[in-house]
């Protein structure tokens, strides 16, 4: 598989902001839930996989995800159905939870993108956003419920956070997204 220089340029400047919004929280806002916080940190991994594919998306996302981990893998690990359990199990059960449905963010994105895009690409950045954000939501939350860290009451909570986080994430897809596309065909320009 070759990787153009314009992927790793963009999967770049996507990570660096992805890191920026990690470590001064601006990706994180607070809400009254188990976390204590709602998020933005899955919009650059669909803007990845929505620009360059599923795996400059998934890349991106891994950034999303190690940072998940960081911060919220005592949730997994502290939790009563792996208190008695050997060490490995409750992280394996962490990285099953918080890892893995970051890295399929971009790729879910990407796929809704690429099979709507020819109908409509406003529409098609639109779903991709909702499908990108809801694949974490669902995943993390889906993975949880099964790994019995939650019990399926959660949902029920977790519900208008997913709407919200799902239509600020297509807006934002939306407006990144075609504002680079503007610029990339150069119709971008000032009206001064």
């Amino acid at each position: 598989m070759n990787i153009s220089t314009r992927s790793i340029v963009v999967a770049g400047v996507l990570i660096a902001i992805s890191a920026v919004l990690a470590l001064t929280g601006l990706g994180y806002f607070p809400v009254p839930n188990v976390t204590a916080s709602a998020t933005i940190m899955q919009v650059p991994p669909i803007i990845g996989g929505v620009l360059e594919g599923p795996l400059v998306g998934a890349v991106v996302g891994l950034v999303f995800g190690i940072d998940s981990f960081v911060k919220f893998s005592s949730i997994v690990l502290t939790s009563p159905a792996y208190a008695n359990s050997p060490a490995w199990l409750g992280w394996l059960a962490a990285i099953v939870i918080i890892l893995i449905p970051r890295l399929l963010i971009g790729p879910a994105a990407w796929l809704v993108y690429k099979s709507l895009r020819n109908n409509n690409e406003i529409a098609a950045l639109g779903a991709a956003g909702v499908v990108g954000s809801l694949t974490n939501t669902v995943l993390v939350i889906g993975f949880a419920i099964l790994l019995q860290v939650f019990t399926f009451e959660i949902v029920a909570v977790v519900i208008p956070q997913a709407i919200f986080e799902s239509i600020l994430a297509a807006v934002v897809t939306i407006a990144v997204v075609a504002a680079w596309k503007r610029i990339e065909t150069g119709r971008g320009g000032s009206s001064v």
